[in-house]
């Protein structure tokens, strides 16, 4: 309750005011509605696992539609919030740091997400990320261990979304976020925050991290969206619950959207001229011979691109091998000492199996053109360019 005092005819009159919370003005639908997102987005991916194991484990892969999904949520969530930026500056804030900062990091996020275009544009990352990045790509994130990234990735969900809420919430938080431009999170979001957080702690089924990652995404977006802007203001409109539940509903639709049209273009964009097409396949066929010449061993579940297999497994015997030689048909020394395709992008190696079938699938492959991987566990599929070291199909012998 907050008093106001004004004199009139010699009487104090006090008139009581109630300054509503942002939650209690209409963003109780939108965050309702943006927990739901959230939630389902996370039971679909497992219910989809367990449904299609092989079409699920493509669906997460480098350029499709869930990776470009997440790169347009942390971007729409920095457009949005160089919005903020500019209405506080607008207002009289002198630096609005704080959804600049929100901002900045939303930008990076979305960059690294998609490495910065390496993939999109095809071009070969300097030696340090070819050596120091597990991943093989331009990005930071993966430079370091998966403790260090898991840590960061956790703080953030609950600072953001839960901690600085609350400090909101506190008179001298709040008068601290004003001065710096605003921007924190609805409390009425932490729900939502705190369902990603539970599902990258939990980590209950493959692959996890990306549509958490997706699910932050999602968050920063509805953070800042201009249904919840207009909530934290008086209205006497009884449809601002349903406006703001709509922009949720409209911010989520055209997210995925956007990834499916991203996946799209990114297959669409890339063609595959029969020159470097049979470079490819000429060099797959070098590395599959290298590994039976050589008795290179691999073990059931491996899955690693070649240069991580070659440091990790002392597969030392590959740096003396056929395809290596071919520098001295013009292959580039960086591509043969670091066993990248005509694509810039890494060779892999994969060893599946199933016992109790029986079946077994050995293949070393590229991702060809598209850069983007179409093969399954057991199969090299679409245009990954790839050669079989063994296989044993479901009910076949060897």
């Amino acid at each position: 309750m907050a008093g106001r005092r004004s004199q009139a005819g010699g009487k104090i009159e006090v008139r009581s005011e109630r300054m509503k919370a942002p939650d209690e003005r209409g963003g109780v639908a939108a965050a309702a509605l943006a927990l739901v997102v959230v939630i389902g987005t996370l039971a679909g991916a497992a219910i989809f696992e367990a449904a299609d194991a092989d079409r699920y484990y493509r669906s997460v892969q480098e350029d499709e539609a869930l990776e470009w999904a997440t790169f347009w949520a942390f971007l729409g969530a920095a457009a949005l919030n160089l919005g903020v930026a500019f209405r506080a500056s607008r207002r009289g804030v002198r630096i609005p740091w704080f959804p600049v900062g929100v901002a900045l990091f939303c930008i990076f996020v979305a960059m690294e997400e998609i490495s910065w275009g390496q993939r999109v544009l095809g071009y070969r990352p300097p030696a340090y990320f070819l050596e120091e990045n597990y991943q093989q790509e331009l990005n930071l994130h993966n430079v370091f261990s998966t403790s260090l990234r898991k840590g960061v990735l956790k703080a953030v969900i609950l600072g953001y979304g839960v901690a600085l809420p609350l400090l909101a919430r506190v008179p001298t938080g709040g008068r601290l976020l004003s001065r710096a431009g605003g921007g924190a999170p609805p409390l009425s979001l932490a729900p939502a925050f705190l369902a990603t957080w539970l599902a990258y702690e939990w980590y209950p089924w493959s692959h996890t991290g990306e549509w958490v990652e997706l699910t932050l995404g999602l968050g920063f977006l509805f953070a800042v969206l201009p249904a919840t802007e207009t909530a934290n203001a008086p209205s006497k409109s009884r449809s601002r619950a349903g406006r703001a539940a709509a922009w949720v509903a409209l911010a989520t639709g055209g997210v995925w959207a956007l990834g499916a049209a991203g996946a799209a273009a990114s297959r669409l964009q890339r063609s595959a001229s029969p020159e470097i097409l049979e470079a490819a396949r000429a060099e797959v066929e070098m590395l599959r011979r290298d590994f039976l010449e050589k008795r290179v061993r691999t073990s059931c579940g491996l899955h690693k691109r070649l240069y991580t297999f070659v440091e990790q497994y002392d597969a030392d015997a590959l740096l003396a091998g056929r395809f290596v030689a071919l520098t001295e048909r013009g292959l580039p020394e960086e591509r043969a000492a670091y066993f990248l395709d005509p694509w810039n992008s890494p060779y892999w190696i994969r060893d599946r199996c199933e016992r109790r079938e029986q079946r077994r699938s050995v293949f070393v492959y590229s991702f060809g053109p598209n850069r983007v991987r179409d093969s399954t566990h057991f199969e090299i599929r679409e245009d990954d360019v790839g050669a079989y070291l063994r296989r044993r199909p479901r009910g076949d012998e060897e």
